[in-house]
């Protein structure tokens, strides 16, 4: 439990910086601290996950300037799509192996990480971007569901979608990530709901679970991260745009390997 605190430190940096909710960090830790569960870890580690990623989510959110948060005015469909893809992802996660959750997060981060690198726009973003907040936002409405979906199946939040397309939309990284924690929470809220009323067919049943959610390893990496989201979120870091971003590319690689190294192997 304390690894996990210390681990909760690191969540609510992400968080902060990256707009990742603490998903991308608590799953392969969660999978770390399940591998006795066997098939069945991967599973456990996407439900926490999204329970703790509503709580850093709703904080971060909640911290976050009426500006910033006003490119999400015209978004209600998005996010509403968002939140029903979420439920999609959370029954779809209950029903599969947990080798296919396990492995599709590492392609999902993988895809990614190549996503960013080679198309341009994410290191440089060249889209020209006003403070208008009536323009259209940078993620279409017809994305809101596979992005609600995906996340909500591997526990992620949604961040390493919307990040990139909000930032080739010209938008500066403090922005994108900060606009990226309100998208996590409408896709977390329902996920983490249909996580905590039930069980998989393949959970243990004498695993100390609430529904499929390790709560006591979701309040420990709460309790490392809360504070951290509450002392950066008023006074938030200032880092060149360019560091922000490779900065967030190397999260992602880092976060890959992690994976692989924590998933259990037969």
């Amino acid at each position: 439990m304390f690894v996990l605190v210390l681990i909760g430190l690191v969540t609510g940096l992400t968080t902060v910086l990256f707009g990742f909710g603490g998903g991308f960090v608590t799953v392969p830790v969660v999978l770390w601290a399940e591998a006795g569960l066997g098939d069945s870890a991967a599973q456990v580690a996407v439900a926490t996950s999204a329970a703790v990623m509503v709580v850093n989510a709703a904080v971060a959110t909640s911290a976050t300037s009426r500006t910033v948060l006003r490119h999400l005015r015209d978004s209600r469909c998005l996010l509403a799509l968002l939140g029903l893809g979420g439920v999609v992802g959370a029954l779809l996660a209950r029903l599969v192996p947990g080798a296919i959750i396990q492995w599709g997060f590492v392609i999902y981060l993988v895809g990614t990480i190549v996503d960013v690198l080679v198309r341009p726009g994410f290191f440089r973003p060249t889209a020209p971007h006003t403070t208008d907040s009536r323009q259209r936002f940078a993620i279409p409405t017809s994305l809101g569901l596979p992005i609600g979906a995906s996340a909500a199946f591997l526990g992620v939040g949604g961040s390493v979608m919307t990040v990139p397309l909000l930032r080739r939309s010209g938008l500066g990284m403090g922005v994108a990530t900060a606009l990226a924690n309100p998208l996590t929470l409408a896709i977390s809220l329902p996920a983490a709901l249909i996580f905590l009323v039930g069980r998989g067919p393949g959970s243990p049943a004498g695993a100390a679970l609430v529904g499929s959610v390790d709560l006591a390893a979701a309040l420990a990496l709460l309790l490392g991260a809360l504070p951290v989201i509450v002392t950066l979120r008023r006074r938030p870091p200032r880092l060149p745009d360019r560091f922000h971003a490779v900065g967030y590319v190397l999260l992602l690689v880092a976060v890959t390997m992690t994976t692989v190294l924590a998933a259990p192997h037969d």
